[in-house]
């Protein structure tokens, strides 16, 4: 039993694939996306490790204008601003309401936790129907640690007012799940691609395919 589930945003909860059109729209090839969101999370993981901090759309635009110039395309304000707008247009996968909203019902509290901007994805909730279900939106940016560094959790925790053991993350990165895992929360691993889970990883405490069979399971 959890009083708190906790959700990433990027990919868990929204469905990337239309930033590809915003990539293809700027001259730069669709698969693209994949090496700059990478690129993005990795030094993102990597100032947190070292005790420093950046948000993520300065990392993302200063990664973005490099691809840029190395497809021979010169970067500008406007280029950068029309790709990166595309994260407040995406759409919702189509089992997060129904999920959500079976988990809301049950009295689970909700909340997400993004290493990327609360605001960027405030009209993607309103226009997915589940902004009502959630309690809070969280950023990285207070506490200054990317997940899955523990202070990200633990921050989430804090604004709750409930031990981490009463919390679990819901996510489909497995780095997500094995960071919530050592800081003492449960950890849901959507596994929407049928990916196998890392070894290396400590174990989720649950599989799902989606948030509809999540909310099947943790509402008995």
């Amino acid at each position: 039993m959890i009083d708190v589930l906790v959700l990433d945003v990027n990919e868990t909860l929204t469905n990337m694939e239309p930033l590809r059109d915003g990539f293809e729209a700027v001259g730069l090839p669709r698969h693209s996306l994949d090496a700059w969101f990478a690129a993005t999370l990795r030094d993102g993981f990597a100032l947190t490790a070292v005790d420093a901090y950046a948000d993520f759309r300065e990392l993302a635009a200063e990664l973005l204008e490099a691809q840029l110039i190395a497809a021979g395309i010169e970067p500008n304000d406007e280029t950068v601003t029309s790709v990166l707008s595309g994260f407040t247009r995406l759409p919702l996968h189509p089992d997060v309401e129904p999920g959500l909203r079976r988990i809301h019902e049950a009295g689970i509290r909700i909340v997400t936790l993004t290493n990327g901007s609360a605001a960027m994805s405030k009209e993607v909730f309103e226009k997915g129907g589940i902004m009502p279900f959630l309690e809070h939106r969280l950023e990285v940016a207070t506490p200054q640690r990317w997940k899955p560094h523990p202070d990200a959790y633990r921050y989430a925790a804090d604004v709750c007012a409930v031990p981490v053991e009463r919390m679990a993350l819901a996510a489909v990165h497995p780095w997500d799940i094995d960071g919530a895992r050592r800081a003492g929360l449960n950890g849901f691993y959507l596994d929407r691609r049928h990916t196998p889970y890392p070894k290396s990883f400590l174990a989720p405490d649950l599989v799902v395919p989606d948030f509809e069979a999540l909310a099947a399971e943790i509402t008995r």
